[in-house]
Parts: structure tokens; sequence; C-alpha cells
């Protein structure tokens, strides 16, 4: 505190009570909406280089387990209305970057899966968004932001 009792002003951080009410200081979700457009912004960027959309890398990493998924639980996990998904998947699959395939036990089920070339395809979409993942982790200068992001984006409770 300084003299007086009044707390000490932060480079112009804290407002100054001469100038009469503070305008609200900004929410959590509208950071958190503001960095994800600049995060987007700078690594869609960085993958247009390889001619490649930020949707379109998530499928594939997505993709990249070999486990095969439903449109529906590519669509659930990544938070892509499932028509615009389709689409995405067909884009894909137009440039063999992903095929789709009948589930071997419930036939009426297709899968999509990342192929060959699309595996080759991630290897250097993925070097694209760790150089960028570096960049901005050093502009920020945080060492590991991760946890709390993935706290925040786990927030199921506030889905109801």
């Amino acid at each position: 505190m300084a003299a007086g009792g009044a707390a000490p002003e932060i480079d112009g951080l804290l407002p100054d009570p001469a100038e009469g009410p503070a305008a609200p200081g900004p929410l959590l979700v509208e950071l958190v909406a503001l960095a994800h457009r600049r995060l987007s912004t700078g690594l869609a960027a960085a993958l247009a280089e390889e001619d490649c959309t930020v949707d379109q890398w998530r499928v594939l990493r997505t993709l990249a387990d070999d486990r095969g998924h439903a449109m529906g639980e590519l669509a659930q996990a990544l938070l892509i209305p499932q028509a615009s998904l389709s689409r995405l998947v067909d884009s894909l699959a137009d440039s063999g970057w992903v095929y789709r395939r009948q589930d071997d036990q419930d036939r009426r089920r297709i899968t999509a899966h990342l192929s060959r070339r699309g595996r080759a395809r991630l290897t250097r979409l993925d070097a694209l968004a760790a150089a960028h993942d570096d960049a901005v982790r050093r502009a920020c200068g945080l060492t590991d932001p991760a946890l709390a992001l993935a706290r925040l984006a786990d927030l199921r409770a506030l889905d109801r």
C-alpha cells in the first residue's frame, strides 16, 4: 500500500478514482476468445504454407490414432457441426489424405481413417504447428500453459 492507505498505481492498470467509475475488466471468456482468435489466426497462416486449414489439420490429428472414427464421433470430439465436418472430410478424401471404410463389426457404420499420404502430410503440418506453438510460448514468456488451458477446455460442467 502506498502512503495514505491507497493501493499503488501499477502502470495504469488500476483506475484513478479521480477519473470516475472504471469500466469493468474483461471476463475470462472474453480473454479466452481473444486468445483463441489470435492463436488460430497465426496457426492458420502457418498451415496455409501447406495449403491446409486449421480444421483440416485438427481432423488429421484426430485420425492419427489409427482407430478410425465415425463422423458423429469426430464432430463431437472436434466441436464441428456434422454437416460441416462431412464436407471437410470429403475434401480431405478427395485430396487422398483420408479414406472411409465400413466398420468390420457394424457394416452400417462408416469410419474415417488417415491414409499414408495423410500421415506424411500431417508430419509436415505438425512441424509447422509446433514452430508456431514455440513462437507463441516464447513471445508470451510461458513455458507450459497447457495445464490451465486443458482444465478450461474440459469444463463440461458448464455445458448444462
